[in-house]
């Protein structure tokens, strides 16, 4: 259906081929993105570099930049990527004693965000994916077999767009799921106290390899709050509840610029330059287990899924959530009962329930790093090995065949594809991709040591865990998925007969989620698009590096003004590219000079380095899990004001959550203003 006059948005304001405004030239464009973005340069470092540039040159001639406070202006007046941040602040209003008051109850708790409304148009429109982006829902077959890869090809887009189609004002809508993304973080391990909540926000028409490549499909929508107690209250039971009712109520605010066209379409302009009626919908909600027990509002140790009960996960599935099956149990059981029978808290209600066709139990996305890589092999089936050679050896005993082990698993030869661990398995923290390459070897490592069927549970469960991480699952690996799965379950009874699962059992939450696979790939599409480690490895340049260059105190309001710089700089070099003004190198280099492949890699001294050695050390300070203090760069200039006058003549309608222990109020845009302190 062709659009009417009256429906087209305005076009884009005409660019000459040659115009990089607010640059006057591509070499100064690439000087700013080269100091800010990749060499990540303090100010200091940055007035010194143009002192020395401007000594270089005649009277009258200036360097690109005055300073950095020139540099940090010229960014901020790309007019591309303008998505400024936002403020609300939430306050607990419900009955406090009357003396002795918790502290968190009388703390004011601020969200920061940005409209996701305008985050979403600016990622469908980046014409980076232009060849990257599936604008319906699509069901590839190879001969007589389906494939299940982008999130588009899975079954759940399909019947999104049906329930759409209903209404006959939709039935030429582009359907635009909404990808979300939490997880808390902690910047400073030594004193523990600065831990931040991300929010990050992509779209489903993304291609997974472009939304695990971090192309700018997945952005920084908000920074949650913290609520901290001291230890006294901190297991208090109001404590506990207010905090998972800012958790929802905040994320019901954040996104309510998406509702209206969840329902009425709106007219977007594509990647590809074709101008779509987009009507949004929630999608799968990335997470690991304990974000996913906040976000389905049930106990810790039930599964989010289905409704199996805790003691009895091993079993199989039982029948799945939804909204409608708790909302009827509500009505018909008290709280302590939903509690111990069916792992709901009563008392509150997911932030999905005001949105159209939104149910938190369906949106919750299979989670390979938590649940496969890190959860099932590291933090069960490595560490029962080692409670079985306890069991069997003794301590003693047991240490010296982990020694053996270890040495097993450091003469594996360099190969490619296959890292070394010199030390063996020993390192102090492990990471997703440590437990990635001690699968290749470790089962070699082990053999002899435990008994036969030890190795096959552990077999099998490689094989489901190479096979669902595959990036396209054919029918016919769904069946050998199942039976890995099975042949997992009927090996594993040996930790239980040997007495390292005794009484506990397999009730494993994180093992229990195995079972869910084969459906949610059908749901979904391959799970290696929806894996937290897409979002863990975001928080490394949304997060730590941003805090890394701000002045430490209150570093919120500096990380803010990076990452909006950051989002201004990518607009701006996706918008030159796709004019064809960033082709070739703008570096002139002589013709005799080669450059140097071994630069930078510490190969200056006369010592022999062993090259895997150096790999692996690069390849583990590129992933930084555990966000260690690091010396970093000051963020030197002042932030400019986040808040515009026109948001803040603008007031909150009071919103309310009624509950049993109080209510959470939204109060008035706050008009403070952040501002770096040097």
């Amino acid at each position: 259906m062709p659009l009417l006059p009256d429906e087209l948005p305005s076009p884009p304001h005409p660019c000459l081929p040659n115009d990089y405004s607010p640059y006057e030239s591509r070499p100064q464009f690439e000087l700013a993105d080269f100091l800010f973005k990749k060499e990540q340069m303090s100010a200091g470092h940055i007035n010194e570099l143009m002192q020395l540039w401007a000594s270089t040159l005649p009277p009258g001639q200036d360097p690109p930049f005055a300073n950095a406070r020139d540099l940090y202006e010229s960014i901020d007046n790309i007019p591309l990527g303008d998505i400024p941040w936002q403020e609300f602040r939430i306050t607990y209003t419900g009955d406090r004693p009357d003396d002795n008051v918790p502290p968190w109850m009388l703390r004011e708790y601020t969200v920061w965000f940005r409209c996701p409304r305008r985050v979403l148009h600016t990622q469908v429109g980046n014409a980076d994916f232009a060849n990257d982006m599936d604008y319906t829902p699509k069901q590839v077959f190879h001969g007589d077999q389906r494939e299940y890869k982008d999130f588009m090809s899975g079954d759940w887009c399909w019947q999104q767009a049906d329930i759409i189609a209903q209404d006959p004002a939709n039935v030429d809508g582009t359907f635009c799921p909404v990808i979300l993304g939490s997880d808390k973080t902690t910047v400073s391990v030594a004193t523990g106290q600065n831990e931040y909540y991300p929010l990050y926000l992509s779209n489903g028409l993304v291609r997974n390899a472009a939304r695990r490549a971090q192309q700018n499909a997945v952005s920084l929508v908000a920074f949650l709050a913290v609520p901290k107690t001291d230890r006294e209250f901190a297991k208090h039971s109001h404590f506990r509840k207010f905090r998972r009712q800012l958790f929802h109520a905040s994320l019901r605010t954040v996104l309510e610029s998406l509702r209206p066209a969840m329902t009425v379409p709106e007219i977007v302009r594509c990647a590809d330059g074709h101008f779509r009626r987009m009507i949004y919908g929630l999608g799968p909600y990335i997470a690991d287990y304990p974000e996913q027990v906040l976000l389905a509002c049930i106990v810790q140790g039930w599964c989010t899924k289905c409704t199996s009960h805790r003691t009895e996960l091993d079993h199989g599935n039982g029948p799945r959530r939804c909204h409608e099956h708790t909302q009827a149990l509500l009505q018909a059981l008290d709280l302590k009962v939903l509690w111990e029978e069916y792992g709901i808290l009563g008392d509150l209600v997911p932030f999905t329930t005001v949105f159209p066709r939104a149910d938190i139990h369906d949106m919750l996305s299979p989670d390979l790093l938590h649940q496969i890589i890190k959860g099932t092999f590291k933090d069960h089936l490595v560490t029962w090995v080692g409670h079985y050679l306890e069991l069997t050896h003794g301590q003693a005993g047991a240490a010296i065949i982990l020694a053996d082990i270890d040495r097993r698993i450091a003469v594996v030869p360099s190969f490619p594809g296959l890292r070394r661990f010199p030390e063996g398995r020993g390192f102090k923290q492990w990471t997703g991709d440590d437990s990635k390459a001690l699968m290749k070897v470790y089962l070699p490592a082990i053999a002899g040591h435990v008994p036969a069927q030890m190795v096959r549970a552990l077999s099998a469960f490689m094989d489901f865990c190479y096979l669902v991480r595959r990036d396209i699952i054919t029918t016919d690996t769904l069946v050998q998925i199942e039976d890995a799965l099975e042949r997992f379950h009927r090996d594993r009874v040996i930790f239980e007969e040997i007495g390292v699962r005794l009484p506990d059992g397999f009730s494993l939450p994180r093992q229990h989620s195995m079972m869910h696979y084969p459906f949610l790939i059908q749901q979904f599409g391959a799970p290696n698009g929806l894996c937290s480690s897409i979002t863990e490895s975001k928080h490394i340049k949304a997060v730590k590096e941003p805090y890394r260059r701000s002045n430490r105190y209150e570093a919120l309001g500096q990380m803010l003004i990076t990452n909006q710089r950051l989002e201004k700089l990518a607009a701006a070099r996706a918008d030159f590219v796709s004019r064809g003004m960033l082709n070739g190198s703008c570096i002139r280099v002589p013709a005799d000079e080669e450059e140097d492949i071994w630069a930078g890699l510490g190969l200056e001294d006369d010592r022999v380095h062993d090259p895997m050695e150096l790999i692996d050390a690069q390849a583990a300070a590129r992933e930084d899990d555990n966000g260690g203090p690091v010396d970093g760069d000051v963020l030197g200039c002042k932030i400019p004001s986040l808040v515009t006058p026109e948001m803040l003549r603008t007031e909150y309608i009071t919103q309310s959550l009624s509950s049993s222990t109080g209510v959470i109020k939204r109060g008035e845009r706050s008009s403070s203003r952040a501002t770096s302190h040097n």
